[in-house]
Protein backbone atom coordinates (compact mmCIF):
# COMPACT_ATOMS: atom_id res chain seq x y z
CA UNK A 1 0.00 0.00 0.00
CA UNK A 2 1.37 3.24 -0.56
CA UNK A 3 0.99 5.88 2.32
CA UNK A 4 1.06 9.89 1.83
CA UNK A 5 2.56 11.89 4.58
CA UNK A 6 1.83 15.31 5.10
CA UNK A 7 5.20 17.15 7.10
CA UNK A 8 3.29 20.58 7.46
CA UNK A 9 4.60 20.70 11.38
CA UNK A 10 7.99 19.92 12.53
CA UNK A 11 6.93 17.59 15.57
CA UNK A 12 3.32 16.14 14.00
CA UNK A 13 2.88 14.67 10.85
CA UNK A 14 -0.24 12.43 9.35
CA UNK A 15 -0.70 9.77 7.04
CA UNK A 16 -3.20 8.87 4.52
CA UNK A 17 -3.55 5.81 2.22
CA UNK A 18 -3.06 6.91 -1.37
CA UNK A 19 -5.37 3.89 -2.69
CA UNK A 20 -5.54 4.79 -6.04
CA UNK A 21 -3.69 8.22 -7.92
CA UNK A 22 -5.82 10.39 -9.28
CA UNK A 23 -3.97 13.56 -10.74
CA UNK A 24 -0.38 14.44 -9.67
CA UNK A 25 1.66 17.24 -11.50
CA UNK A 26 2.77 20.82 -11.09
CA UNK A 27 1.32 24.06 -11.97
CA UNK A 28 2.72 27.17 -13.05
CA UNK A 29 2.57 28.12 -8.65
CA UNK A 30 2.43 24.28 -6.59
CA UNK A 31 2.22 20.86 -6.54
CA UNK A 32 -1.02 19.56 -7.38
CA UNK A 33 -2.19 15.50 -6.00
CA UNK A 34 -5.14 14.11 -6.05
CA UNK A 35 -5.67 10.91 -4.64
CA UNK A 36 -8.34 8.38 -3.66
CA UNK A 37 -8.46 7.19 0.13
CA UNK A 38 -10.92 4.46 1.90
CA UNK A 39 -12.01 6.64 4.43
CA UNK A 40 -12.00 10.36 3.16
CA UNK A 41 -12.77 9.88 -0.54
CA UNK A 42 -10.95 11.97 -2.77
CA UNK A 43 -8.09 14.11 -1.00
CA UNK A 44 -6.49 17.45 -2.41
CA UNK A 45 -3.34 18.13 -1.62
CA UNK A 46 -1.66 21.44 -2.82
CA UNK A 47 2.50 21.65 -1.90
CA UNK A 48 2.54 18.26 0.26
CA UNK A 49 -0.39 19.87 2.73
CA UNK A 50 -4.09 18.39 2.76
CA UNK A 51 -6.56 20.92 1.60
CA UNK A 52 -9.62 18.85 1.72
CA UNK A 53 -11.37 15.49 1.43
CA UNK A 54 -14.89 14.27 -0.45
CA UNK A 55 -16.03 13.23 3.27
CA UNK A 56 -15.55 16.47 5.74
CA UNK A 57 -14.83 19.35 3.49
CA UNK A 58 -18.34 20.61 3.72
CA UNK A 59 -17.73 21.82 7.71
CA UNK A 60 -14.82 23.86 6.52
CA UNK A 61 -17.00 25.35 3.61
CA UNK A 62 -20.17 25.78 5.76
CA UNK A 63 -18.39 27.30 8.14
CA UNK A 64 -16.59 29.97 6.16
CA UNK A 65 -18.88 31.03 4.31
CA UNK A 66 -22.32 30.76 6.44
CA UNK A 67 -20.75 32.64 9.74
CA UNK A 68 -19.95 36.06 8.24
CA UNK A 69 -23.18 35.55 5.71
CA UNK A 70 -25.45 34.74 8.49
CA UNK A 71 -23.97 37.21 10.73
CA UNK A 72 -24.55 40.09 8.49
CA UNK A 73 -27.97 38.98 7.33
CA UNK A 74 -28.27 41.07 4.28
CA UNK A 75 -25.40 40.77 2.07
CA UNK A 76 -25.54 41.39 -1.72
CA UNK A 77 -22.00 41.12 -3.05
CA UNK A 78 -19.33 38.64 -1.38
CA UNK A 79 -15.91 38.54 -2.35
CA UNK A 80 -14.11 34.92 -2.14
CA UNK A 81 -10.52 35.00 -2.44
CA UNK A 82 -8.93 31.63 -3.18
CA UNK A 83 -10.95 28.90 -3.19
CA UNK A 84 -9.93 27.57 -5.98
CA UNK A 85 -11.79 24.19 -5.53
CA UNK A 86 -15.42 25.96 -5.11
CA UNK A 87 -16.78 24.70 -1.99
CA UNK A 88 -17.07 28.37 -0.72
CA UNK A 89 -18.67 29.39 -3.65
CA UNK A 90 -21.24 26.73 -3.28
CA UNK A 91 -22.12 27.74 -0.24
CA UNK A 92 -22.16 31.40 -0.30
CA UNK A 93 -24.83 31.20 -3.31
CA UNK A 94 -27.33 29.41 -1.57
CA UNK A 95 -27.79 32.73 0.00
CA UNK A 96 -29.70 35.53 -1.87
CA UNK A 97 -26.64 36.99 -2.72
CA UNK A 98 -26.90 39.48 -6.04
CA UNK A 99 -23.18 38.69 -6.97
CA UNK A 100 -20.12 36.47 -5.79
CA UNK A 101 -17.00 37.04 -6.96
CA UNK A 102 -14.10 34.19 -7.01
CA UNK A 103 -10.59 35.46 -7.10
CA UNK A 104 -8.13 32.91 -8.03
CA UNK A 105 -4.68 32.98 -8.33
CA UNK A 106 -4.04 29.29 -9.80
CA UNK A 107 -6.39 28.94 -12.61
CA UNK A 108 -5.28 24.89 -12.97
CA UNK A 109 -6.57 24.13 -9.43
CA UNK A 110 -10.63 25.47 -10.75
CA UNK A 111 -10.18 23.07 -13.69
CA UNK A 112 -8.57 20.40 -12.23
CA UNK A 113 -11.14 20.82 -9.26
CA UNK A 114 -14.19 20.68 -11.77
CA UNK A 115 -12.68 17.86 -13.68
CA UNK A 116 -11.88 15.49 -10.51
CA UNK A 117 -13.82 16.69 -7.72
CA UNK A 118 -16.29 18.19 -9.06
CA UNK A 119 -19.13 17.64 -6.09
CA UNK A 120 -16.74 19.92 -4.63
CA UNK A 121 -18.63 22.76 -6.02
CA UNK A 122 -21.16 21.22 -7.51
CA UNK A 123 -22.11 23.22 -10.47
CA UNK A 124 -21.02 26.27 -8.48
CA UNK A 125 -18.90 27.79 -11.29
CA UNK A 126 -21.88 27.55 -13.79
CA UNK A 127 -24.03 29.86 -11.71
CA UNK A 128 -24.77 33.21 -13.48
CA UNK A 129 -23.96 35.24 -10.16
CA UNK A 130 -20.44 33.73 -10.21
CA UNK A 131 -17.97 36.06 -11.11
CA UNK A 132 -14.42 33.98 -11.60
CA UNK A 133 -10.82 35.70 -12.01
CA UNK A 134 -7.83 34.28 -12.77
CA UNK A 135 -5.48 36.76 -10.84
CA UNK A 136 -3.63 37.73 -7.69
CA UNK A 137 -6.05 38.29 -5.00
CA UNK A 138 -3.54 40.85 -3.20
CA UNK A 139 -3.31 42.74 -6.53
CA UNK A 140 -7.39 42.35 -7.12
CA UNK A 141 -7.51 43.60 -3.43
CA UNK A 142 -5.36 47.07 -4.01
CA UNK A 143 -6.64 47.72 -7.66
CA UNK A 144 -10.44 47.50 -7.29
CA UNK A 145 -13.06 49.94 -6.66
CA UNK A 146 -15.55 47.18 -5.93
CA UNK A 147 -16.97 47.36 -2.75
CA UNK A 148 -18.09 44.20 -0.77
CA UNK A 149 -20.21 43.12 2.27
CA UNK A 150 -18.69 40.15 2.91
CA UNK A 151 -15.17 39.11 1.98
CA UNK A 152 -13.67 35.15 2.45
CA UNK A 153 -9.94 34.88 2.39
CA UNK A 154 -10.18 30.85 1.56
CA UNK A 155 -6.49 30.45 1.05
CA UNK A 156 -3.55 28.33 2.11
CA UNK A 157 -1.73 28.23 5.06
CA UNK A 158 0.84 31.45 4.99
CA UNK A 159 3.66 30.16 2.72
CA UNK A 160 3.85 30.17 -0.74
CA UNK A 161 1.35 31.54 -3.08
CA UNK A 162 -0.91 32.28 0.23
CA UNK A 163 1.63 33.75 2.07
CA UNK A 164 0.33 37.49 1.03
CA UNK A 165 -3.12 37.14 1.90
CA UNK A 166 -1.82 37.54 5.96
CA UNK A 167 -0.35 40.35 6.13
CA UNK A 168 -1.49 43.71 7.93
CA UNK A 169 -1.25 46.02 4.47
CA UNK A 170 -3.66 43.04 2.76
CA UNK A 171 -5.81 43.20 5.96
CA UNK A 172 -6.22 46.67 5.82
CA UNK A 173 -7.03 46.96 1.83
CA UNK A 174 -9.78 44.46 2.44
CA UNK A 175 -11.41 46.72 4.96
CA UNK A 176 -11.43 49.61 3.23
CA UNK A 177 -13.16 47.21 0.32
CA UNK A 178 -15.62 46.49 2.32
CA UNK A 179 -19.02 48.36 2.47
CA UNK A 180 -20.31 49.47 5.99
CA UNK A 181 -21.33 46.97 8.36
CA UNK A 182 -18.77 44.45 6.24
CA UNK A 183 -17.67 41.68 7.67
CA UNK A 184 -14.59 39.03 6.45
CA UNK A 185 -13.67 35.77 7.88
CA UNK A 186 -10.07 34.39 7.68
CA UNK A 187 -8.99 30.69 7.90
CA UNK A 188 -5.88 30.06 10.22
CA UNK A 189 -4.66 27.07 10.57
CA UNK A 190 -4.92 24.06 13.41
CA UNK A 191 -4.89 26.25 16.46
CA UNK A 192 -3.50 23.74 18.32
CA UNK A 193 -0.31 23.11 16.02
CA UNK A 194 -0.35 27.01 15.00
CA UNK A 195 -1.36 28.96 17.94
CA UNK A 196 1.19 31.72 16.53
CA UNK A 197 -0.42 32.10 13.39
CA UNK A 198 -3.94 32.22 14.77
CA UNK A 199 -2.26 35.04 17.19
CA UNK A 200 -0.80 36.81 14.52
CA UNK A 201 -3.74 36.59 12.05
CA UNK A 202 -6.09 38.20 14.95
CA UNK A 203 -3.15 40.72 15.93
CA UNK A 204 -3.16 42.11 12.55
CA UNK A 205 -6.80 42.29 11.85
CA UNK A 206 -7.47 43.82 15.17
CA UNK A 207 -5.24 46.78 13.50
CA UNK A 208 -7.70 47.52 11.25
CA UNK A 209 -11.46 46.26 12.52
CA UNK A 210 -13.00 46.69 15.69
CA UNK A 211 -14.01 43.71 15.82
CA UNK A 212 -12.53 40.66 16.02
CA UNK A 213 -13.09 36.96 16.90
CA UNK A 214 -11.64 33.42 16.30
CA UNK A 215 -13.87 30.33 16.06
CA UNK A 216 -13.67 26.54 15.54
CA UNK A 217 -14.58 24.13 12.92
CA UNK A 218 -14.14 20.38 13.53
CA UNK A 219 -12.35 18.85 10.41
CA UNK A 220 -11.43 15.43 11.18
CA UNK A 221 -8.52 16.09 7.66
CA UNK A 222 -6.70 18.45 9.66
CA UNK A 223 -4.40 17.58 12.24
CA UNK A 224 -5.99 17.53 15.48
CA UNK A 225 -9.06 17.84 14.23
CA UNK A 226 -10.03 21.57 14.68
CA UNK A 227 -9.38 23.97 12.11
CA UNK A 228 -9.40 28.07 13.22
CA UNK A 229 -10.94 31.01 11.36
CA UNK A 230 -11.12 34.06 12.46
CA UNK A 231 -13.70 36.99 11.68
CA UNK A 232 -14.16 40.45 11.81
CA UNK A 233 -16.09 43.28 11.58
CA UNK A 234 -16.83 46.45 12.88
CA UNK A 235 -18.10 45.27 16.34
CA UNK A 236 -17.65 41.54 18.09
CA UNK A 237 -21.19 41.42 19.49
CA UNK A 238 -21.99 41.57 15.22
CA UNK A 239 -19.98 38.58 14.50
CA UNK A 240 -22.11 35.73 16.89
CA UNK A 241 -26.20 37.76 16.85
CA UNK A 242 -28.43 36.31 19.07
CA UNK A 243 -29.56 32.61 18.46
CA UNK A 244 -33.26 33.69 17.84
CA UNK A 245 -32.00 36.10 15.31
CA UNK A 246 -29.94 33.93 13.63
CA UNK A 247 -32.34 31.44 13.83
CA UNK A 248 -34.89 33.81 11.22
CA UNK A 249 -32.49 34.26 8.91
CA UNK A 250 -31.83 30.61 8.65
CA UNK A 251 -35.13 30.16 6.87
CA UNK A 252 -33.96 30.24 3.48
CA UNK A 253 -30.54 27.45 4.84
CA UNK A 254 -33.42 25.14 6.56
CA UNK A 255 -32.27 21.78 4.94
CA UNK A 256 -29.71 23.10 2.64
CA UNK A 257 -26.62 21.81 5.36
CA UNK A 258 -24.89 19.41 6.53
CA UNK A 259 -22.83 20.94 10.07
CA UNK A 260 -24.24 24.66 10.22
CA UNK A 261 -26.88 25.46 12.36
CA UNK A 262 -27.50 28.93 14.25
CA UNK A 263 -26.48 26.80 17.34
CA UNK A 264 -23.74 25.49 16.08
CA UNK A 265 -22.72 29.12 15.07
CA UNK A 266 -23.14 30.18 18.82
CA UNK A 267 -21.31 27.04 20.10
CA UNK A 268 -17.78 27.83 17.56
CA UNK A 269 -17.08 30.77 19.51
CA UNK A 270 -17.34 30.06 22.88
CA UNK A 271 -14.94 26.92 22.05
CA UNK A 272 -12.51 29.03 20.69
CA UNK A 273 -10.42 29.95 23.71
CA UNK A 274 -9.63 26.33 23.82
CA UNK A 275 -7.12 26.64 21.87
CA UNK A 276 -6.78 29.95 20.85
CA UNK A 277 -3.75 32.68 22.02
CA UNK A 278 -3.37 33.08 25.59
CA UNK A 279 -3.43 37.05 25.36
CA UNK A 280 -7.02 36.70 23.46
CA UNK A 281 -7.99 34.90 26.79
CA UNK A 282 -7.08 36.80 29.16
CA UNK A 283 -7.56 40.63 27.62
CA UNK A 284 -11.07 42.42 29.37
CA UNK A 285 -11.70 42.77 25.32
CA UNK A 286 -11.93 39.03 24.83
CA UNK A 287 -14.23 38.38 27.91
CA UNK A 288 -17.29 37.49 25.45
CA UNK A 289 -15.44 34.24 24.17
CA UNK A 290 -16.85 32.88 27.75
CA UNK A 291 -19.75 33.24 27.59
CA UNK A 292 -22.40 30.97 26.31
CA UNK A 293 -26.15 31.66 25.90
CA UNK A 294 -28.60 30.95 23.24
Amino acid sequence: MTWFQEGLYEHHAQMLSMDSVIYHWRTEFQDVLIFENAVFGKVLVLDGVVQLTERDNHIYHEMIAHVPLMAHGRARDVLIVGGGDGGTLKEVLKHPVERATLVEIDGEVIDLSRLYIPEVSDGAFDDPRADVLIMDGTRYIEQSRESFDVIVIDSTDPMGPGEPLFTPAFYGACRRRLRPGGMIVVQSGAPFFQPKELEMVCGRLAASFAGVRPYLAPVPTYAGGMLALVAAGESRDALRPPCKVLRERFGELQGRTRYYTPEVHRAAFTLAPSFGPSCLREHPSSAGFLKTGS
